[in-house]
């Protein structure tokens, strides 16, 4: 009886450990390790949604995605939102691998009149708030009622325009370079549901 306990306790050790390394991933030069599970991102999902549809019940928000990293949270936001809304997107880059250019360029404008309006960003993640800052400058040019931030992913720690006002964070993470759930290494990595970390050498 002890024996087999103990065989089925090295297969469970064994199989979490096979698991474990095949969840790994390989993306051109670099491999990345689990971080965060979907389960667990969906979960603080559901929780902003909650806040947002509380605090704008009255309001008619329209949603503006950043692509393309904040079309998973775009997605999945929307499924829990449940006032009335609008919804549009728009494209930004300052990445190239796996660090900022420090060149934040606007590629796909506003196509819709949002003056008046209780203006949403939503928004993958907030690093150095760089480019947020020149994403909030271009929508006040629209002359919004407000406007309001979402960030799935916050990275405290690099946060460099210290004004910068967040209105609701998914969750704060350590400064690590992330793919998955919309996060993309040189453009790959995006369809991942769950968030991965490059692998410590």
């Amino acid at each position: 009886m002890r024996k087999h306990l103990l065989f089925s306790l090295f297969l469970i050790i064994y199989y979490l450990c096979f698991l474990n390394t095949k969840k790994t991933m390989k993306i051109a030069d670099k491999e990345f390790e689990p971080f965060i599970s979907e389960a667990e991102i969906l979960q603080h999902v559901k929780s902003v949604a909650q806040a947002i549809n509380n605090d704008f019940a009255d309001k008619k928000p329209i949603f503006i995605g950043i692509m393309n990293g904040a079309f998973m949270f775009l997605s999945d936001l929307m499924k829990e939102i449940t006032i009335p809304c609008e919804v549009s997107c728009m494209k930004l880059s300052s990445y190239a691998g796996t660090e900022s250019s420090g060149v934040v360029s606007i590629q796909n404008d506003l196509s819709t009149d949002i003056k008046g309006r209780t203006v949403i960003i939503v928004e993958d993640i907030v690093e150095s708030g760089l480019s947020m800052r020149t994403l909030m400058e271009r929508i006040k040019k629209e002359q919004p009622a407000e406007i309001h931030i979402a960030t799935m992913f916050l990275k405290p720690n690099m946060l460099k325009i210290k004004d910068l006002k967040i209105d609701y964070i998914g969750m704060k993470i350590p400064d690590e370079f992330i793919v998955g759930y919309g996060l993309d290494y040189n453009e790959y990595g995006r369809n991942n549901r769950d968030l991965y970390k490059i692998k410590a050498v």
